[in-house]
């Protein structure tokens, strides 16, 4: 946990933004596999670590606005959990950690619920996304289970949006090292890979190398010779020359910071001249937009500037032709380009997506509302502010499934030459992708450099063997 300064002030400077009733936050509960004492590892809720940094199960904790009165609930350790798990911190030294004075049962919350509701206060929630947790509200608040999403508070969700979005110097410094570990975890990666590995072997040692840092992976990790399907999960395949590894992964930190990089790098010494012309076309789109981020700039604009870059450099290569501003506004590029540049980042790796995009991403100013393919997958477009932390993440990525639809349907014949993108068709994908902060004049890389022009990874490779 931080320090219990941290916790008072998050959850002062919250209630300065709501004007009345009970702010409920929801931890999480273990999720069984397959029977309840088998979990998934824990992960509490981002929300309830932010304002309460408590990393327990079967915890909940409300602010009362009227009274001016904080209550974390919850059950101590009996007999039982000490005996299966040891002693631990009580969970009355724990709320002390977080500034807390009031702990009650779990089993209370319900009382105190159902005397806010006869009261007529009105009982400010997040959008829940776990189950248990849509079953607890829709029992306490007398919600039908399908309608709690709708019924969220827009209130309390853009107040924490605004106050979670900017990072304190205590979030900065974990998120750097959530990054300069996952660098480290990257070149390990990119030392180590040979041809006649599986997937599942380089994937493990991320793992494992995550664990050791005493915190765990911060997202599944994406480890294929298959870089065109966008989050494959998928660790199968053997190594061969002349492919290349996509590695999409990072660490999350004790405290619950994510580190999210991209490294693409060939499987044997060096990458092929086709590869090489795709790299490199990714790089510039990834150094244009990274050169444009700054206080009051549009992600909108970075990203556009990145598909411009992308449909330029596909041109050059003769992948694309025609007007390049047509053709990205006509959404030509996302046959190669498929998402969006960047998201926001912090205790979670799609920062907050959880309270909605359209609050984290997008303002009343600029709201989502297109359609388009490639475009409708942008999930950061608003105006940056300082203390921002976001991705970089363009890529290249060549499906056959979708060069058969729209070949057939000839789309974009105009902007794409398709008898020159038949032979790519198994080329796969590139991305390269680093964790930035926004600062007052401009931008800077967390963690630390890893290599990533076409240069340095193949000197790695190189070395490596």
């Amino acid at each position: 946990m931080f320090q219990k300064e941290v916790y008072l002030q998050r959850r002062a400077a919250l209630k300065s933004k709501v004007n009345s009733g009970i702010l409920l936050f929801m931890g999480n509960e273990d999720s069984p596999m397959n029977y309840k004492d088998n979990a998934y590892h824990f992960r509490q809720d981002s929300t309830f670590l932010y304002y309460f940094g408590i990393n327990e199960p079967l915890l909940a904790a409300f602010i009362d606005l009227d009274t001016d009165k904080t209550i974390l609930f919850g059950n101590e350790m009996g007999i039982d959990d000490i005996v299966w798990m040891g002693r631990q911190k009580t969970l009355k030294e724990k709320s002390i950690d977080s500034g807390l004075t009031e702990v009650k049962p779990l089993d209370k919350l319900d009382d105190y619920l159902q005397k806010a509701v006869e009261k007529k206060q009105e009982v400010h929630f997040l959008p829940p996304y776990r189950a248990e947790n849509k079953i607890k509200l829709s029992h306490w608040l007398n919600i039908p289970i399908g309608q709690l999403k709708e019924k969220a508070s827009l209130t309390f969700i853009k107040a924490v949006v605004a106050q979670r979005s900017i990072k304190g110097p205590e979030e900065i410094a974990e998120l750097n090292h959530a990054a300069a570990l996952s660098a480290d975890i990257h070149l390990m990666v990119m030392q180590q890979a040979r041809p006649g590995m599986y997937e599942r072997e380089l994937a493990a040692k991320i793992e494992g190398a995550a664990l050791a840092t005493g915190g765990n992976i911060a997202y599944p990790v994406i480890l294929t010779v298959r870089g065109e399907i966008l989050h494959n999960h998928f660790h199968g395949n053997q190594l061969q020359d002349g492919q290349m590894v996509l590695n999409d992964s990072g660490v999350e930190t004790a405290l619950g910071y994510a580190g999210d990089l991209t490294r693409t790098f060939p499987v044997g010494k060096k990458f092929t001249a086709e590869q090489k012309d795709v790299y490199d076309v990714v790089l510039k789109a990834y150094t244009d937009a990274k050169n444009m981020l700054a206080p009051g700039v549009r992600y909108l604009d970075v990203h556009l500037t990145s598909c411009r870059t992308l449909a330029q450099g596909l041109k050059d290569i003769g992948l694309m032709k025609g007007n390049v501003e047509d053709a990205v506004a006509a959404g030509a590029h996302a046959m190669f380009f498929q998402c969006g540049t960047g998201h926001m980042m912090g205790l979670d790796v799609h920062d907050m997506e959880d309270l909605g995009e359209q609050y984290v991403g997008y303002t009343d100013d600029l709201l989502k509302n297109t359609t388009q393919f490639g475009l409708k997958s942008l999930r950061l477009g608003k105006a940056l502010e300082t203390g921002y932390v976001l991705t970089v993440e363009p890529g290249v990525y060549i499906i056959p499934e979708l060069i058969d639809r729209w070949k057939a349907e000839n789309q974009f014949s105009e902007y794409i030459n398709y008898n020159k993108l038949e032979q790519f068709r198994h080329f796969s994908g590139i991305r390269v992708e680093d964790d930035f902060l926004i600062t007052d004049n401009g931008s800077n890389m967390l963690g630390k450099h890893l290599a990533i022009t076409t240069d340095e990874v193949e000197a790695l490779r190189s070395e490596a063997y």
